[in-house]
C-alpha cells in the first residue's frame, strides 16, 4: 500500500457537516466519517490539551494532514489564554488547492487566513502564527527516530494512520521514543484503542487508560507519563 499518493485524494463530508480527506488507495479516512471535527475535539482537544494545566504547553503532532488538530489547539489558546508552542511532524503536506477546500467550522468561528498559515508558515524553523500560538513543522519521516527536539512535550497527539495501513508507524520502538520526549506528567492521547497498542505504551513506560470514544468509536487511549 502506498501512502505516499497524496494526487488522489478526495475531499469528504463527515457526519457533523467538517470534511475529511480520504485516500482511495489505501482506502483509508484522515478523520472519522462519523464527524472529523467532533472527533478532533473529543481524542486531542477534550482527552489531551484540557488535561493540562500549565500555562505554557508543548504540544508535539504527529501527523499534521489538514491541520484540523493544530486549529483547534489554536482557537484554545486563545479563549483560555494559554501560551501553546506546537512541533508538527508531517512529511507528505497537503497541496495547496486541497488546502483551500478544507472547512473546519462555522462562518461565525472559522478564521480562514488563521488556519491558511497553518500550512503556509515555513517549514524547520518556529512561526509566530498569533501572540499565543507558535508553530514548528518538520519534514521528518518519524520511522526514522534519528533526530532530536530541544525540550520535552507536555502533551502529545499521535494522529498516524491506522496499524493497518501504517504499522511502520506504530511500533514498541516509536512509543518508547515518544515516552522519552514526554514531560513529567505529561499526556499522549490518539484514536487507536487496540489491545497491541495499549500494551506498547504501558511497556514504554505510561500508565494507559481507555476513555469512551467519539461518535462511531467505542474507545480511545490517553497515556500519561508516570
Amino acid at each position: 500500500m502506498n501512502i505516499n499518493r497524496r494526487d488522489k485524494v478526495r475531499i469528504e463530508t463527515t457526519l457533523d457537516g467538517s470534511v475529511t480527506l480520504y485516500l482511495p488507495d489505501i482506502d483509508e479516512h484522515y478523520h472519522s466519517v462519523n464527524g472529523a471535527m467532533q472527533e478532533s475535539m473529543h481524542v486531542y482537544i477534550n482527552a489531551g490539551l484540557k488535561e493540562c494545566k500549565k500555562k505554557c504547553i508543548n504540544i508535539l503532532e504527529v501527523g499534521f494532514g489538514t491541520g484540523l488538530n493544530a486549529y483547534l489547539s489554536l482557537l484554545y489558546s486563545k479563549e483560555n489564554g494559554k501560551k501553546i508552542d506546537y512541533t508538527a511532524i508531517e512529511l507528505f503536506p497537503l497541496a495547496e488547492e486541497i488546502i483551500h477546500k478544507l472547512n473546519y467550522a462555522s462562518p461565525e468561528t472559522f478564521s480562514g487566513e488563521l488556519f491558511e498559515r497553518l500550512h503556509t508558515s515555513c517549514w524547520n524553523v518556529k512561526e509566530h502564527i498569533t501572540p499565543w500560538f507558535d508553530l514548528s513543522k518538520f519534514g521528518y519521516d518519524f520511522t526514522d527516530l534519528n533526530f532530536s527536539f530541544d525540550n520535552t512535550f507536555d502533551v502529545l497527539y499521535f494522529d498516524a494512520f491506522a496499524p493497518d495501513k501504517q504499522p511502520a508507524m506504530w511500533t514498541q520502538d516509536i512509543f518508547d521514543f515518544l515516552h522519552g520526549i514526554t514531560a513529567e506528567n505529561g499526556i499522549l492521547t490518539t484514536y487507536c484503542a487496540k489491545g497491541s497498542v495499549r500494551r506498547m505504551l504501558m511497556s514504554s513506560g505510561y500508565s494507559v487508560q481507555r476513555l469512551p470514544g467519539p461518535p462511531g468509536k467505542r474507545e480511545i487511549l490517553q497515556a500519561k507519563r508516570k
